[in-house]
This record gives structure tokens, sequence and C-alpha cells, in this order.
């Protein structure tokens, strides 16, 4: 028998991984997963590639069984996971039995989970990457019945004494609460907002349930563009804030399109972006100015956290006798974020 994941109850996921960077050149959004300091450490939790195919939950409950063993772990989003009948922590590798059956319940804190397996699972790839991407009708979206490959079963751990912990690494990432703050650096056309700029600043904004991976659209007190000459089509990076109408903020995610024609009044940080993945409708949302060079230090400092992470894993893998996963900056340029 193959060692597959069968998908029971699917909720809201899809197979995903950091991005397809050589997709911008070609016209494609990078898309990938929303929150990828989450993504990252699940995958750095079993074992993996930073960059490794693995399961995004969106808000909704998710169920699978397994016909082999393995390692899985569960980050993001607070939420019930249980394996077999029995809870058990996220931000931790977690041992499955074959047969046993594996529940991520009631996200709250947030709205996206990222479950991870050890060695990964096998999909389709375009340009390099298993994002999906839905302009092109491309990508592994989970159904009920949907059948995922695993590269590399792993057989039960267990602590042998009382069934304790196997793992306390002592990971986890921050929760969002209602309401969520987000750094970000000018945008080009900041100007062109005169005085108005400081609204984004000074207000509270509210996430509209029309939100998606494409963008976040945010009611509330919006800054007036001082010019009126047109904005031609042009490149705009993920994280852009833009004032399209009268009406909200849009803040362009992973998934939006290459070029766009608004002015751009400020560029939410990567971790600003990791912040948005995990606001819910109805969340209240405020921005805080920050520079280029405190963002990428900020980033650095995130990035210094997983490495200590993954080095404690490796450490305790070895022990195990199991494969670790190499350090981000062995990875190309492009899965660094």
């Amino acid at each position: 028998m193959s060692s597959e994941l069968l998908v029971q109850q699917p909720g809201n996921s899809v197979v995903t991984d950091l991005g397809r960077f050589r997709g911008p050149h070609f016209g494609l959004p990078v898309n990938g997963a929303l929150d990828q300091y989450s993504a990252r450490a699940a995958n750095i939790l079993v074992g993996n590639e930073d960059n490794a195919p693995l399961i995004e939950l969106t808000a909704l409950d998710f169920r699978m069984t397994t016909t082999a063993d393995l390692l899985i772990s569960v980050t993001g989003a607070s939420a019930d996971l249980s394996v077999g009948g029995r809870t058990y922590p996220q931000w931790e590798p977690v041992s499955v039995a074959a047969g046993e059956t594996v529940a991520v319940r009631g996200i709250r804190g947030g709205l996206r989970a990222y479950l991870a397996v050890h060695g990964s699972v096998d999909v389709p790839r375009l340009l390099g990457s298993c994002a999906p991407d839905s302009v092109v009708g491309f990508g592994v979206r989970l159904a009920k019945g949907t059948a995922l490959k695993v590269q590399r079963p792993v057989a039960p751990l267990r602590q042998p004494y009382f069934d304790l912990p196997l793992f306390r690494l002592g990971v986890e990432r921050p929760r969002a609460g209602r309401e969520v703050l987000v750094d970000v650096t000018d945008g080009p056309d900041i100007t062109e907002f005169g005085a108005s700029a400081d609204l984004l600043f000074d207000s509270e904004y509210t996430v509209s349930p029309r939100s998606n991976h494409i963008g976040l659209r945010l009611g509330g007190r919006l800054p007036e563009r001082i010019s009126s000459g047109e904005v031609l089509s042009r490149g705009v990076p993920v994280g852009a804030i833009e004032v399209p109408s009268r009406e909200e903020l849009l803040v362009l995610h992973r998934g939006r399109g290459v070029t766009a024609g608004y002015p751009v009044l400020a560029v939410a940080t990567s971790l600003g972006l990791d912040v948005l993945a995990q606001a819910r409708p109805g969340d209240r949302v405020r921005f805080r100015a920050t520079t280029v060079a405190e963002a990428t230090a900020a980033y650095r400092r995130s990035m210094l956290q997983l490495e200590s992470l993954r080095h404690s894993v490796n450490t305790v893998f070895s022990l195990l006798g199991l494969h670790g996963s190499a350090g981000w900056h062995d990875l190309p340029s492009a899965a660094c974020g």
C-alpha cells in the first residue's frame, strides 16, 4: 500500500509553499502561504526545507487520516489539534501512527493554520512552485477523498514513560487579537496625499468580508489624493497599500497582480503581511510607520528565531536518526523573503 494522506473533511484548504518567485517575470502573482513565518516554522518543526509543500487551512475545520506513520506539525492561528482522539500542542512535532485521524478544529485568534508533514507531499509544480494560482487554474485545493502521496513516512516516536511529550521546544508565535498592528514603510506616491497621509497612522480600519488572498479591503477614514494626474499601470510590490475608491483601502497581498494603476500610499513590511494574513473580517487594523532599515532588521531577527528553532530540531532529529533541514541562508535567495 502506498503512503498517503486521505482527506476526510477539507474545510477550506490548499497545498502551497512559500511562493512562485519566478512567476512575476512571466506576469504571474507570487502567491504562496500568506503567513510566511508560520509556514516556515511548520516545515522546520518536521525537518523540512522552508519551501517544502504544506497544507494551508483557512478558518474552517479540517480532518484527515493516513495510511502511513507520519511526523506532523501545526502552526499559525490557535486551533485544537487532535491525533487519534488525543489532544496535542501546536508549534511542536507530533507523531501520527498509520490509521489515526488528525483533526484541526476551532481556528481562532487568527484566520490560517499550517500543517506540515516530515518529508512533505508529492504535488505538481508550476515554475518551481506548487502554490495555487486561481487566475491560471493551477494548484491543489483539497476536497473530501483527496489523497496526497507522502514522500517520507516516519515510524511512530513515543516517549516510553507515561506517554509524555517527546518534544518540548518552547516556540510559539504571538497571537493576533481583535486589533491588528501592521508596520509599513512610505510608498512611492505618499506625497500625492499631502497632509491627509497621516490619517493612515491616526485612524483605525476594519477588515471587510470581501478580503482574500489577492488583497485585504479595509474600511475607515481614507487619505485623499491631492494630485489629479493619471497614474499609469506599473509594477507594484506585494504589500502595496492603495486607495482605489472613496470607500476603502486596499492592501495587496501575495495573490495580487503584478501591475496596477493606483497611487501607492505605503507598503506593508514582510512581517506586517504575516500579521495581515491572520486578520479576520471585522478585526480592527492600525498601521505604524517604520523605515526600510528597521523593517529589514526586524525581518532578520525573525529569521534568526527560526534558525534557532531549526538548530534545536536538527539536534533532536540527529539523535533520533531523522533527516533535518538546511538553514534559510542555504536556500535560493528568492525563497528567503
